[in-house]
């Protein structure tokens, strides 16, 4: 990620945070929370800023990396470690996360693309298959 990118996100998380989400919580008509994942290498904790919808309990995004042909490091670090953090808004919530099943993928691709239709465009950027991650909670604090 380049530095300029990697500046933007993270003067983006802080916004999000002193803000509770607010003005800065959304893309368009996509809501935006905050993914808490340790590194799988580093140990440290890594946040990103994600477009989202709710599946009943659960979150849903997307590992689109903008449809580079390689998974997006949050989605690496997840896979190796799913327990983890959300931040909405200003609550902060546990989650498991997996990759939704064969079955579940194709109803949450488009909720997501009903929000957010440039997944579409990513996934044929690509001959990686994107994946669909469910974000479960496990509680809240």
């Amino acid at each position: 990620m380049g530095s300029i990118l990697r500046l933007a996100m993270v003067l983006h998380v802080a916004l999000y945070r002193l803000l509770g989400g607010r003005l800065v919580g959304r893309m368009g008509r996509a809501p935006i929370l905050l993914v808490n994942a340790t590194g799988r290498r580093s140990g440290t904790r890594r946040t990103t800023p994600l477009l989202y919808q709710r599946d009943g309990a659960d979150y849903i995004v997307i590992a689109s990396a903008g449809g580079q042909p390689r998974h997006p490091a949050w989605w690496l670090n997840l896979k190796a470690n799913p327990s983890a953090t959300i931040e909405v808004g200003r609550e902060h919530i546990s989650v498991q996360a997996r990759a939704a099943t064969a079955e579940e993928k194709p109803r949450l691709w488009q909720v997501m693309t009903a929000v957010y239709p440039s997944y579409d465009a990513y996934q044929r950027k690509t001959t990686r298959e994107i994946d669909v991650v469910v974000l479960t909670p496990t509680s809240s604090r």
